[in-house]
């Protein structure tokens, strides 16, 4: 019996782990690309909504080369449609991640804000963000509360200690 076309695939643990892992990379490279433009002080909005456009996707592409590459190393074979879309949306469908420092920083660019609070602002969703995918990531698994607890704790931790080291670099 096929499975009729409109009922999408359910994504396997694995898919689902590989989806968050690339949220978790592209929030932590936004979050280190927003901390370094604060701490160098430009006003620009244009030119900080840049830096961050063009980092990720750089981030993205360099993800998704990754992700080819590993899989011709592992499976010694070119992927499969499915396997080839499942890394185009685990990969690109990261950018949900991003959205936020996006829009701030378009609010900052069209003068509704200063860049220094969108920036800032940025930092938080970004922190904020890293918690929610610890989250997601968490939620049907077997860990009991506690534990559970302690990993949205060490998520937000990384995510401040990311942020600690950045004043450190720039301060």
């Amino acid at each position: 019996m096929t499975k009729p076309r409109d009922i999408p695939d359910i994504p396997t643990r694995q898919e689902r782990a590989d989806r968050l892992k690339e949220r978790i990379y592209l929030t932590f490279t936004a979050l280190a690309v927003v901390l370094a433009l604060r701490a160098h002080g430009d006003d620009d909005a244009a030119k900080a909504l840049a830096t961050l456009v063009v980092t990720v996707f750089g981030t993205l592409l360099a993800v998704f080369t990754a992700d080819i590459v590993s899989h011709l190393v592992v499976h010694e074979r070119m992927m499969t449609r499915k396997e080839f879309r499942h890394a185009v949306s685990s990969s690109f469908g990261a950018l949900g991640a991003v959205t936020l420092p996006v829009v701030f920083l378009v609010l900052a660019v069209l003068d509704v804000w200063k860049p220094e609070a969108a920036l800032r602002a940025s930092t938080i969703a970004l922190i904020a963000a890293l918690v929610v995918i610890a989250f997601a990531a968490v939620r049907h698994t077997t860990l009991n509360p506690l534990q559970r607890l302690i990993a949205l704790g060490a998520e937000a931790a990384l995510g401040v200690a990311v942020v600690g080291l950045q004043i450190l670099a720039h301060g």
